[in-house]
């Protein structure tokens, strides 16, 4: 099983991981487009003005620069403890216990705007890209990415696939067949809507519910069945598509 998460603006930062090593992390056949986005970032992140563009960036986020600044002499930390914010903080790591860690640590996957894909484990620094940024000389992200991000996930071979990224994020390199997940809220008169502010949350506990349980589903009807064990009201609403519905 292969459960791929969305990134987050936000990051940790500091960490005691050696500097960023392309070679050491997971999906190899992806590390010459990395280098080429890396040295891409690092270089317009000298200029303030031409980063905050690229970027999107306000005046007062000129920090995220200076991590972007230093991507390769930086310190580390692994991936799933890298990246903060509501999906991480319902899915809780540092609350696993040991066998469920590492579960997680087999079973999960972020997806970079930067790295394409980056396993749980593989030591990367803060840094600042979204998958909406154009990088100067290089055109759009989904360009770079494509084909060889999608084809690093297809030669995977982990099992089912679990995408839970963001339609920016699944865009740069999509999985046939995944199963996919959307959360909506129910209003007592029946009616639903599909939920914004709560939708992180609740993919995180539906991450945490898949990387704890002892079973490892073959299909969506198999996911759902982990997310109601864990408490979660989900439906299949599709072959490949679940849904968790919580209340108005």
């Amino acid at each position: 099983m292969l459960i791929l998460l969305p990134p987050s603006e936000t990051k940790a930062g500091g960490g005691t991981g050696s500097p960023l090593d392309l070679g050491v992390l997971a999906f190899p056949s992806l590390t010459p487009t990395r280098e080429r986005l890396v040295d891409a970032l690092a270089a317009v992140s000298q200029d303030d003005d031409a980063a905050r563009a690229a970027l999107g960036l306000s005046p007062g986020q000129t920090d995220e620069l200076e991590r972007n600044r230093t991507l390769r002499t930086a310190a580390t930390r692994p991936a799933i403890e890298q990246y903060t914010g509501v999906l991480y903080d319902a899915l809780d790591v540092r609350g696993l216990t040991k066998a469920q860690r590492a579960k997680a640590d087999a079973r999960l996957a972020v997806g970079s705007a930067l790295f394409g894909v980056v396993g749980a484990v593989d030591p990367i620094p803060a840094y600042r890209l979204s998958s909406g940024s154009k990088l100067p000389g290089l055109g759009t992200l989904a360009a770079q990415w494509k084909p060889d991000l999608a084809d690093a996930l297809a030669a995977a071979d982990r099992g089912l696939v679990i995408d839970l990224r963001s339609g920016g994020y699944a865009a740069l390199g999509k999985v046939p067949g995944a199963v996919t997940a959307t959360v909506v809220t129910e209003r007592a008169d029946g009616s639903r809507s599909v939920v914004s502010h709560f939708n992180k949350h609740h993919k995180g506990l539906l991450a945490r519910a898949l990387v704890t349980s002892r079973s490892e589903p073959g299909d969506a009807k198999g996911v759902v069945k982990v997310a109601e064990k864990a408490g979660l009201r989900a439906e299949l609403s599709a072959p490949t598509e679940v849904t968790i519905v919580t209340a108005g």
